[in-house]
């Protein structure tokens, strides 16, 4: 297995817990959450059932059923309702005979793609608690798993529920995208040889997801891949962007628009210019929206600097749709090919890499050796009208030092200017003055490609190399 080495740590713990675990494991689309818990597993399970898309309740049973027949149920009619069905699973569990994880005895029940289960009107959720609150949870050597994509009904009906689950979820694992270190192995692993450029700029298109990195076919390049795949009318991932939405969210609408207007800026948005879009709206609504896009990755919420307690800033930072909104809306690319080594390509690479940054800061915090030392991250964005900046990334660090991270992609090596040393050295005295802060203010530059020694590079107190984004 690529990777996941926390997961699979915290995975060790349920089964060593010696306690009944409900385990829920959420995340967005691809992301690989079926493949960790089968191959961790090894299929040890209990007992295993997937909801299916967009069937109604009738076919929902009866794949339960055929689960349930699969793992020694001798009932040979569907159950009628899913009261029934959780009854049956109740007795398969209770038999003598019930297959255990071999190192910690535990029956494994995985209940995959949970949500699609949930039908209108067919009284799943109120069985699934009763089988968890009369049974489940009395049973020590009970290890019940529930995944699925679509999140938002995760965290509504399981992570943040008042009724019959309020408290009832003994863990939850959040399983993110792959980072640059966990991406490259995997590359690797299928006989890519990009370099480490490449690799940045796979993830820049692509971002972190399993799924998509194994539909690059490693006998054409990079280009010819994105070409394929998502150029292409035909291409494997061409109408990604609008699946994922539709298997996150039941009711895609206004999460689609909130992404859309995000999109559209690039800093990111307050919570009061999105709800004076009509198409977004106010109130708790937005507010579930919001949660949900952040809870599943594709959005970062921020405060700036100098207004750290009142209100927040919303960002998109899901590499993959950025590039989907950024080539497909309003801006139809024929071919990579053609739009690379282009002025508006140069502009693209340059936001993604700023993305990979934010993706990133864990690592960034590691190359500079602050791990062990309490720090937060912040936007800033000066009052002045005149001669203001703006930095899209700073680490406010307990040791009485400010870090304003300024991230560049360049063909070659980086050489600093004497334009860019002069707009570096401005942006550090403005943010000093006008935030009043007596902390020492650090440069940090983080070239993806290194940075040439010259007679200007002394304005960055550090710099850092795109080698430090894949520790």
């Amino acid at each position: 297995m690529i990777g996941r080495e926390k997961e699979q740590d915290y995975l060790n713990q349920c089964l060593e817990s010696g306690r009944p675990e409900f385990l829920v494991v959420y995340g967005r689309r691809r992301v690989g959450k079926t493949y960790l818990i089968r191959e961790f597993f090894h299929e040890y399970f209990a007992f295993y059932a997937t909801g299916v898309t967009g069937e109604k309740t009738a076919e929902q049973l009866r794949v339960f059923h055929e689960s349930l027949r699969r793992y020694g149920s001798t009932v040979k009619s569907r159950p009628a309702d899913w009261f029934e069905a959780f009854g049956r699973l109740r007795d398969l569990l209770s038999g003598d005979n019930v297959p255990r994880e071999p190192k910690s005895g535990k029956k494994i029940v995985f209940l995959d793609e949970l949500p699609w289960m949930d039908t209108p009107r067919s009284s799943f959720k109120s069985a699934f608690e009763y089988f968890w609150n009369s049974y489940g949870s009395a049973q020590d050597d009970l290890l019940l798993i529930a995944c699925g994509s679509a999140t938002s009904w995760i965290i509504r009906h399981l992570l943040n529920d008042t009724g019959g689950f309020y408290n009832r979820v003994t863990r939850q694992l959040h399983l993110q995208p792959f980072t640059l270190a966990e991406c490259e192995q995997m590359l690797s692993a299928n006989g890519f040889l990009f370099p480490r450029s490449q690799i940045l700029e796979c993830y820049m298109v692509f971002g972190g997801i399993p799924h998509y990195l194994n539909c690059l076919d490693k006998r054409l390049s990079l280009a010819q891949n994105i070409d394929t795949l998502l150029l292409h009318p035909q291409g494997q991932l061409h109408y990604e962007y609008d699946r994922l939405l539709d298997s996150l969210f039941r009711h895609a609408q206004k999460h689609r628009a909130v992404i859309e207007a995000l999109a559209a800026r690039r800093r990111g948005l307050l919570r009061t210019e999105l709800a004076a879009d009509k198409e977004i709206g106010d109130g708790e609504p937005l507010t579930t929206v919001l949660a949900e896009l952040e809870q599943c990755g594709f959005i970062r919420k921020y405060h700036d600097f100098s207004k750290k307690k009142n209100g927040s800033f919303f960002q998109l930072t899901d590499p993959f749709m950025l590039f989907h909104l950024y080539f497909r809306g309003g801006k139809e690319v024929s071919g990579w090919g053609q739009f690379v080594d282009t002025p508006a390509y140069y502009a693209w690479r340059g936001n993604a890499f700023e993305t990979v940054c934010f993706n990133h800061i864990p690592q960034i915090k590691t190359a500079l050796g602050i791990n062990g030392i309490i720090s937060q991250t912040y936007s800033w964005r000066s009052k002045a009208k005149e001669g203001g900046v703006q930095i899209d990334l700073l680490i406010d660090r307990r040791d009485d030092v400010i870090d304003l991270c300024e991230a560049k992609f360049s063909n070659g090596v980086y050489e600093i200017s004497k334009e860019e040393y002069e707009k570096l050295q401005h942006r550090r005295i403005v943010f000093q003055q006008e935030t009043g802060t007596r902390k020492a203010v650090h440069i940090v530059l983080i070239s993806a490609t290194g940075v040439t020694r010259g007679m200007y590079t002394d304005i960055a107190q550090v710099i850092l190399d795109g080698d430090a984004l894949f520790t």
